[in-house]
């Protein structure tokens, strides 16, 4: 198999994609399957200027649209090169939308089909997905599911046009499981949107992969799927509660991107369950540095801050750090982390340091890594 930066300028996007998935079939694309097939000539390509009115965004592909669709013989093969010098939006435009509704919808769908499997070029590929997103044919599915495995570009798109469709949850929680990245956050957004009861348990168990940009869609994640009751339960299994940890981690730090938890009225108690739950779960370094790093949070800013009172606050941190300072929860810890790696560091500056966590101390005192 050719390695993907060495793949031919005339294969389509989506032969692209499909190629990588054969290749990593139950995971994200390496570099969200990045660089496409059109690298090198869509950088050199002149730039395009976008309307300063963000209003007119789409307006010029719109026209180029109808142009086509109104010659009752002009093929879609026709379109791949029409685009290439228009600025042509990841995300749903209504410019391209009216286009794609004002034309017959069985010719509408045929182009989008036709562009999105056979395009070697991202623009005339992104037009031909805005075109199914305008339609809910069910038989479109794997076809954008495929494409939308390119996710940095091509997940806005893909998630809009899985939401439409009957079955779109589960065909949602496919491509979730095999993105990350901004990929991600475009299609947990979807799955939240879409609120589906059968797309609670991924959520509450599996949207959040650690990766920065969870931020976005935590809060989300956390609203849609209900956490405050599924944690509050007795009987909350392990994956569920260490994904709580993962959520409660990264809301506790998204201020700016998504909701934190100053925010989230259920804070008190979703943060009193984990630290519960925890005591009771057999301690592994993943666990500890989640606590730690959430007792580090709260007692970093006011309690308001935290969504707490200052009692609710110091208790839960008390509740944290009681389980954080059992001695196989140090163990477990000190055997997990290695102690070379740059997170090691920074975990003991920022987090061990200020929680004063007996497990680090001798190396935060003698400043050996």
């Amino acid at each position: 198999m050719t390695e993907p930066g060495l793949l031919g300028p005339q294969i389509a996007l989506f032969e692209h994609a499909l190629r990588l998935h054969q290749q990593h079939p139950d995971g994200a694309l390496p570099r969200a399957g990045e660089p496409y097939p059109d690298h090198d000539r869509h950088r050199s390509r002149p730039s395009y200027r976008r309307a300063r009115d963000r209003r007119l965004y789409g307006a010029d592909v719109a026209v180029i649209l109808d142009r086509h669709f109104n010659e009752p013989d002009a093929q879609a093969s026709e379109l791949v090169d029409a685009f290439r010098d228009v600025y042509v939006p990841i995300h749903r435009n209504d410019h391209i939308l009216a286009a794609a509704l004002r034309a017959d919808r069985q010719r509408m769908r045929q182009t989008g089909r036709w562009l999105v499997r056979h395009s070697n070029d991202r623009n005339a590929a992104t037009v031909g997905l805005a075109l199914l997103a305008a339609d809910s044919a069910r038989d479109d599915i794997p076809l954008i599911q495929t494409i939308g495995l390119l996710s940095n570009h091509f997940g806005p798109l893909a998630a809009e046009a899985l939401q439409r469709r009957r079955g779109g949850a589960e065909a949602l929680q496919w491509l979730a499981e095999r993105v990350a990245g901004w990929g991600r956050v475009y299609v947990v957004e979807a799955l939240c949107r879409q609120g589906a009861p059968n797309s609670r348990a991924w959520l509450l168990r599996h949207a959040c992969d650690g990766d920065y940009l969870n931020g976005y869609f935590a809060g989300k994640v956390a609203t849609t799927a209900h956490l405050h009751e599924a944690i509050t339960s007795t009987d909350a299994d392990d994956e569920l509660i260490d994904h709580a940890g993962r959520l409660l981690r990264t809301m506790a730090d998204c201020e700016g991107m998504g909701m934190a938890l100053e925010h989230y009225p259920p804070a008190p108690a979703v943060l009193a369950a984990h630290a519960t739950h925890l005591a009771h779960q057999p301690p592994t370094a993943d666990r500890y540095v989640d606590a730690a790093i959430i007792a580090n949070y709260l007692t970093a800013k006011p309690p308001n801050r935290c969504g707490c009172t200052a009692e609710q606050r110091d208790h839960v941190v008390q509740h944290y750090l009681a389980v954080l300072d059992q001695p196989d929860w140090r163990s477990a810890v000190r055997v997990g982390l290695g102690p070379t790696s740059t997170f090691f560091a920074w975990f003991v500056d920022h987090v061990a340091a200020r929680l004063r966590l007996g497990t680090f101390s001798d190396v935060a005192e003698s400043g050996e890594r």
